[in-house]
C-alpha cells in the first residue's frame, strides 16, 4: 500500500520553516513512498525536492498550492504534475508578492483596529525575504514581551485556549476570512487558476474543502464542473463526516480524491509528514488514486 503524503510546505512558502532536504528526510523516516512539495503560489522548492527525492528513493509529485477566489470565496487549488519551469509560475510568484506587499499595511491597522497593536516593521525585520504572513505577525507578537500586556493574546500563550497551534490558532481567529482583521487581496478567479494548471499540464485538485467551504460544502459539486479534477479529502482539517462526504463525492464523480498533511512547521506543530485523518474502508480507493498521480 502506498504511503503518501500530497501537500507539504517548506521553507520557500511565506508561512513555511523547513528547508526540502530536511522534509525529505523526515518523510524518509516515516516510510512515505509519494509526496509533494506544494509551497504557497510559488516552485522554488521543486528542484530541491526531485534532487532529494531522488536521493532518499522518495517519488516526488512537481506541486503548487494556489490562492484563488470563487464567487467570493477564498480557495486553496493543489496543482499537481505541473511543468515547474513554465514561466507561468515565475509570474505568478511575482504577481501574488505584489499583492501580498500591497495588503500589509491593511493587515496591520485592521488587527490594530481589533485591539492588538503591532509593531510592521519588526513583523518585516522578522520575515527577511519571505513575505510576510499572519502567522508571521502572531510569532512577534507572542515572542516580543512588549506585547505580553495585551490580554487578546492570553489564549495564544502557553496554556491557553488557542495555544496548541499558536501562529496558526490567531491566523484563523483574526486573519481568515470575514474574520476581524481580514484583508481581501485580489487573488486569481478559479477558473483563471484552474486554466493556469492545466495549461501547464497538471492536474488540478481542491484543497482541504471542507475548511474554505465550511457551511457550504455543496459548492464542491460547482467547482468539479468548473474544471476540479479532485479533492483532497484526506486531511487534518476534515472530521470523519466531511471526509466521508468528500471521498464519496469524488468516487462518485471517478475524479481523485487525494491526501495531504499541509504541514508547515512551528507553524503547525502538531502536524507532522505524512500524518493526517484517514478511514479504514477508503484505503485502497486513495491509494489507487495516488498512483494514478505518479
Amino acid at each position: 500500500m502506498l504511503k503518501a503524503d500530497l501537500h507539504i510546505h517548506s521553507k520557500h512558502s511565506p508561512d513555511g520553516e523547513i528547508d526540502v532536504k530536511e522534509i525529505i528526510k523526515s518523510c524518509k523516516n516515516a516510510g512515505l513512498d509519494v509526496i509533494s512539495i506544494t509551497d504557497h503560489n510559488l516552485v522554488k522548492g521543486i528542484p530541491e525536492a526531485l534532487e532529494f527525492g531522488s536521493i532518499y528513493g522518495i517519488k516526488v509529485i512537481q506541486g503548487i498550492e494556489i490562492d484563488c477566489n470563487y464567487k467570493g470565496i477564498d480557495l486553496h487549488l493543489l496543482g499537481y504534475n505541473i511543468n515547474w519551469e513554465s514561466h507561468d509560475f515565475a509570474d505568478l510568484e511575482v504577481q501574488i508578492a505584489g499583492k501580498v506587499m500591497g495588503s500589509f499595511s491593511l493587515m496591520i491597522d485592521n488587527l490594530n483596529k481589533a485591539g492588538i497593536d503591532v509593531d510592521a516593521g519588526e513583523v518585516l525585520l522578522k520575515a527577511e525575504v519571505r513575505l510576510p504572513s499572519a502567522e508571521l505577525i502572531a510569532e512577534v507578537l507572542l515572542g516580543n514581551p512588549r506585547y505580553h500586556g495585551n490580554e487578546k493574546l492570553r489564549p495564544y500563550r502557553t496554556g491557553g485556549a488557542r495555544s496548541d497551534m499558536p501562529y496558526i490558532n490567531f491566523y484563523l481567529d483574526y486573519f481568515a476570512q470575514d474574520k476581524p482583521a481580514y484583508v481581501k487581496i485580489d487573488y486569481m478567479d478559479y477558473h483563471e487558476a484552474i486554466a493556469l494548471i492545466k495549461g501547464n499540464n497538471g492536474v488540478p485538485v481542491v484543497a482541504h474543502p471542507g475548511l474554505n467551504l465550511k457551511g457550504k460544502e455543496e459548492i464542491i459539486v460547482e467547482l468539479l464542473d468548473n474544471g476540479a479534477e479532485g479533492l483532497e479529502a484526506f486531511n487534518n482539517y476534515h472530521d470523519y463526516e466531511q471526509i466521508t462526504y468528500f471521498a464519496n463525492i469524488a468516487l462518485e464523480r471517478n475524479v481523485l480524491v487525494t491526501c495531504g498533511s499541509d504541514f508547515h512547521g512551528k507553524n503547525k506543530p502538531l502536524i507532522r509528514v505524512g500524518e493526517f485523518r484517514r478511514m479504514r474502508e477508503y484505503e485502497e480507493n486513495l491509494a489507487e488514486n495516488i498512483a494514478r498521480l505518479i
